[in-house]
């Protein structure tokens, strides 16, 4: 484990286990992989394709993890031509990953307060696994945000905090955004933990500030290889990396996790 606390990252095959499409363009895979027993929610795997003209992994949040039976659960959108290939995949097909990745969330912020977790389309697997892992909490809502009536993972969510929805269209909840969600139920939190699109991570920490939250959110969206190389996830920062002199931080290696108030977004 080094400085901060990460478990050092590997490359390994995989298997996966079971896969299905569980809503439009969003699948549900489980894999057989080592990397399940020191997973921690919050982090990321890189997954490879077959295809040897594509360099760069798939960076893909883990939503859960059985390590008594060694399996690590992704759910993702199909987005490009790596994502759509690992849609084909069936049971016991080759999986190369890289892992496990990232700081994940400081559950240790939660313990006997008011929790909220915020997760906005593809956002909100990573939030399963945060719901599964909180112990000492007082309390727990999870507010998602879904575009229409295809609440991939409520379910699965319910099934550890109770789950307020709001949808674009209205057709199930709150008709808008998370924080409509909120206010309309008039909730309360000390601590708040979100992943989603950035202008529901501006929403949340513009919300945040003005009822005296805490929040950290993850970024991970905005990540290219998940390795980083190709430096396409620099997020700007209040304090300076003291490696390279600039208010700038990778997210893949820094992140993807955030107190929000250290971040521009």
């Amino acid at each position: 484990m080094d400085s901060k606390g990460k478990e050092s990252k590997k490359k390994e095959t995989a298997r996966v286990y079971k896969q299905q499409q569980i809503a439009p363009g969003i699948y549900d895979m489980w894999i057989t992989t080592t990397l399940a027993g020191q997973a921690r929610p919050g982090q990321f795997i890189s997954v490879y394709t077959q295809d040897k003209s594509a360099l760069l992994p798939r960076p893909i949040s883990i939503c859960e993890t059985d390590p008594a039976n060694g399996r690590l659960r992704i759910v993702y959108r199909v987005a490009g031509k790596g994502t759509s290939e690992f849609s084909r995949y069936k049971t016991g097909h080759r999986v190369d990953v890289l892992g496990t990745l990232g700081n994940g969330f400081p559950l240790e912020q939660a313990e006997g307060k008011r929790v909220f977790l915020i997760g906005g389309g593809i956002g909100i697997p990573p939030m399963l696994s945060v719901a599964k892992a909180l112990k000492n909490a007082a309390s727990v809502d999870v507010i998602v945000g879904y575009r229409d009536k295809e609440l991939f993972l409520a379910e699965d969510l319910a099934e550890y905090a109770p789950v307020h929805i709001a949808t674009e269209d209205g057709s199930v909840g709150a008709k808008g955004t998370v924080i409509d969600a909120i206010e309309a139920e008039r909730l309360k939190a000390d601590v708040i933990f979100a992943c989603g699109p950035m202008p529901m991570l501006r929403a949340v920490k513009k919300y945040a500030i003005a009822n005296g939250s805490q929040v950290f959110i993850s970024l991970e969206e905005r990540m290219a290889c998940g390795v980083g190389v190709c430096l396409g996830c620099v997020v700007k920062t209040r304090e300076t990396d003291h490696h390279s002199h600039v208010n700038n931080a990778r997210i893949c290696t820094d992140g993807p996790v955030y107190d929000a108030m250290d971040v521009e977004i």
